[in-house]
């Protein structure tokens, strides 16, 4: 089978796609055939050496959406069925970008009804990050959160997320996003929150400190980049996610989806030969919604 790796660390180019052997599932796993895996930040900085690895083969991709192919011993999946999942792992030998690949069957969810696979592979890993990243911040209903980057794709689910909640949210984007970050539900929006003073600020563009300031006293701070929060400073707790699988936990986010409660959004789909265009796509910037391969 084919699938999108990295050999030596660079720019779009080292992206390769390699012929490999197809894997087969353990005990306890499902191996998918890939209808959409989604492109990511994270794998730019897996395929510029960000995470280590170095010396071996690392496979891209964390996002699938697709059928499954094949059932290890006492799986509880069914050959045929429609999911998605969320694959995760820095460095693996083969990632979601690539025709075939086999998760663990707890990270399983069937797939949403009301939308294609390609916009089905949008959803593990940035609404998993935003709904972790929200448990963290423990806000109760009434409370003020400022989402920072509200437009990108965690940032937007993470609006949609707090506002079913009952939490007042105000988005922090660019000001030509201002009509999409209110149409997810955000009570207010901003290009510069001036003295802040947020019970909690969800930090998904990786400002830092400078969000730190926009906390009240005694409030919450979570980032979105593990281990890179920054310190606690008058009494604000501070936190970062990392996210994990959670098939079950994915399961109540395609609900939202065909519930209408989530918004799913495909900016580009490339074929999976031409992984380094999508590559130097999404480096560009200003994408909104994902880019996703299709194998």
């Amino acid at each position: 089978m084919r699938a999108a790796v990295v050999r030596t660390f660079g720019g779009p180019d080292a992206v390769q796609v390699v012929e490999t052997a197809l894997p087969e599932p353990a005990a306890g796993q499902i191996r998918i055939k890939v209808a959409g895996a989604t492109l990511n930040p994270v794998d730019l900085g897996v395929r510029g050496g960000f995470f280590g690895g170095e010396g071996k083969d690392l496979g891209l991709g964390w996002d699938v959406a697709g059928t499954v192919d094949a059932v290890g011993a006492d799986g509880s999946w069914s050959v045929g069925e429609p999911v998605v999942a969320l694959y995760h792992g820095l460095t693996k030998d083969v990632g979601t970008h690539a025709e075939y690949v086999v998760v663990d069957a707890d990270a399983v969810a069937k797939a949403p009804v009301t939308v294609d696979a390609v916009h089905a592979a949008t959803l593990p890993l940035n609404a998993l990050t935003a709904v972790q990243a929200l448990d963290l911040l423990e806000l109760t209903e009434g409370q003020s959160l400022l989402v920072t980057g509200a437009a990108g794709a965690v940032g937007g689910f993470a609006v949609q997320l707090a506002s079913r909640q009952g939490v007042s949210v105000t988005g922090l984007a660019r000001e030509g996003d201002e009509e999409f970050v209110r149409s997810l539900g955000a009570a207010e929006f901003t290009t510069d929150p001036g003295a802040g003073g947020y019970d909690a600020v969800l930090d998904t563009a990786v400002l830092g400190e400078a969000a730190l300031a926009w906390v009240r006293d005694g409030g919450a701070y979570v980032g979105v980049r593990p281990g890179a929060h920054p310190g606690s400073v008058r009494g604000v707790r501070t936190a970062s996610v990392s996210v994990t699988a959670d098939g079950a936990r994915l399961g109540e986010l395609v609900r939202l989806v065909d519930e209408g409660v989530l918004t799913l959004r495909v900016a580009e789909t490339y074929p999976l030969d031409a992984v380094a265009e999508a590559h130097a796509r999404l480096e560009k910037g200003g994408v909104r919604g994902r880019l996703v391969l299709v194998p």
